[in-house]
């Protein structure tokens, strides 16, 4: 009899412990994402099968509750969760401006990448509201032998860049920099800057204390032409992956909508976080969680750019600054508690970073001299651009056009000088605290330092809020 049982167990097991996924192959879920204020919709657009799976194979589900939205893979007979995803959208970002509020309809492509499943699974798409919960909004199952998942062939022009590698795909973070805006002829200058941004990036802690856990490479798709688009100012460039300024209607945010481009090109190499480097001079960039980060090569901040947007990007790190413009318009309702590590509503930062705090929290500082010396910035800024988008399109001498240029690079640099001998002055300045003006809003949102790469421009470091995020992202993507 006992011997009958074992027997029986030797045959049961195999199937009963059975993987769910196949590991040397990553399943890509291409969608349509439409919506206006409070409403999403979605629809499949194509499945594709690429290459090996690049990101963890132990612990499969997203615990960090990082992200507006979820993506989870289920086993379609138990509901069981088998894998999960936090993560962001452009058409999310897209559904906080004024007219999303009012009614007006737009539709964003997007990726949802899994380890590819070794059996049907169902797809399911979440939506957390204002109050933290999760709703669902899209369901799709999915047959890994279906005849309909693509596997295309990579695009021959497509060259990799290997500029730092910590080790084996799956037990690091890997990173590609993608290039928009460099044509053939740039190839050297592509390779140079993918190194140079490395080298910036794992310059700044935490990152510079975790090179073992990261890999960055860059691939180049040639664009027929250098630069990008910038609507405002007349200019319109055919480019490989069709990154522009003005997305969302923001002068200096620079995104693309040609997701697709973006992944047919990135499969070229293993990749957790995607980049794009965008070859151009003008200041500017993006940066929505799991989704891309976007930069220039060539501005005086362009290296502060790339790692604040990787923050975004990578570790869910909100904005802290609150005096820019944006085209939100409630980004962060009231009531709303942001799950990003940096930013909370609670002036006692409690299940953040209040445990770091040695003062009095909220922390006092001098917001009101702070809010003027920006006022007065931000006014120059708006003028200076508005000047240089009437001498662009208006036929102006390219020398009168690039002293503009140069004037606004210029109020730029003295302004952050000014800025920096400010912080250092300060009697706070160092000290983690719960300072009033984050993520947008000058009142009733509140980050951890006086200053810190997510606040202002420069490679000035991460404050103890992001840093322990960050910490924590990297944690959960290699440990």
């Amino acid at each position: 009899m006992l011997r009958t049982l074992a027997v029986l167990l030797l045959l049961v097991a195999p199937a009963a412990l059975a993987a769910p996924f196949d590991f040397d192959a990553t399943l890509r879920i291409d969608l349509n994402h439409s919506g206006r204020a409070g409403e999403d919709v979605y629809a499949l657009d194509r499945l594709h099968r690429e290459g090996e799976w690049p990101g963890p194979r132990a612990d499969l589900t997203d615990d960090l509750g990082l992200g507006r939205s979820l993506a989870e893979l289920r086993d379609p007979e138990t509901d069981t969760v088998l894998w999960s995803r936090g993560f962001d959208t452009y058409c999310g970002e897209w559904q906080t401006t004024a007219p999303a509020a009012a009614g007006v309809w737009r539709t964003y492509h997007e990726s949802v990448r899994t380890p590819f499943p070794a059996q049907p699974v169902t797809l399911v798409l979440q939506v957390r509201g204002d109050d933290g919960t999760y709703a669902e909004v899209y369901r799709l199952d999915i047959d890994p032998a279906d005849v309909e998942i693509r596997r295309d062939p990579q695009d021959a022009d497509l060259q990799v860049v290997e500029a730092h590698v910590g080790g084996e795909p799956s037990h690091v973070v890997d990173v590609v920099i993608l290039g928009d805006g460099y044509t053939a002829q740039d190839a050297a200058k592509f390779d140079a800057d993918v190194h140079r941004f490395a080298e910036a990036l794992l310059s700044v802690e935490p990152f510079a204390s975790m090179k073992d856990r990261f890999s960055i490479r860059g691939v180049l798709k040639p664009s027929q032409e250098r630069g990008c688009d910038e609507p405002t100012r007349g200019v319109h460039r055919n480019t490989a992956l069709g990154c522009t300024f003005n997305s969302l209607g923001s002068t200096r945010y620079m995104l693309t909508e040609d997701n697709r481009a973006i992944r047919d090109a990135a499969r070229a190499a293993p990749y957790d976080v995607l980049s794009v480097m965008v070859n151009h001079e003008r200041y500017g960039g993006g940066g929505i969680y799991n989704l891309f980060n976007t930069f220039t090569s060539d501005n005086q901040w362009s290296e502060y750019v790339f790692v604040h947007e990787f923050g975004h990007g990578f570790a869910g790190l909100a904005d802290e600054y609150y005096s820019s413009s944006t085209s939100y318009t409630d980004f962060y309702p009231a009531g709303y508690e942001p799950a990003e590590r940096n930013i909370t509503r609670d002036p006692q930062a409690r299940g953040k970073w209040g445990d770091l705090v040695t003062g009095p929290a909220p922390t006092p500082w001098n917001k009101a001299e702070y809010d003027a010396m920006d006022a007065v910035y931000m006014e120059k800024r708006a003028e200076t651009n508005a000047r240089i988008a009437a001498l662009m399109t208006g036929g102006a001498a390219q020398a009168e056009i690039d002293r503009a240029i140069a004037d606004g690079e210029e109020l730029s640099r003295s302004h952050q000088a000014m800025l920096d001998g400010w912080f250092a002055r300060q009697p706070q300045h160092g000290a983690v605290g719960v300072y009033e003006g984050a993520g947008y809003c000058s009142e009733g949102v509140y980050r951890a330092e006086l200053d810190c790469i997510m606040f202002t421009k420069g490679l000035k470091g991460f404050c103890a809020a992001c840093g322990r995020g960050i910490r924590e992202v990297v944690g959960d993507a290699t440990d």
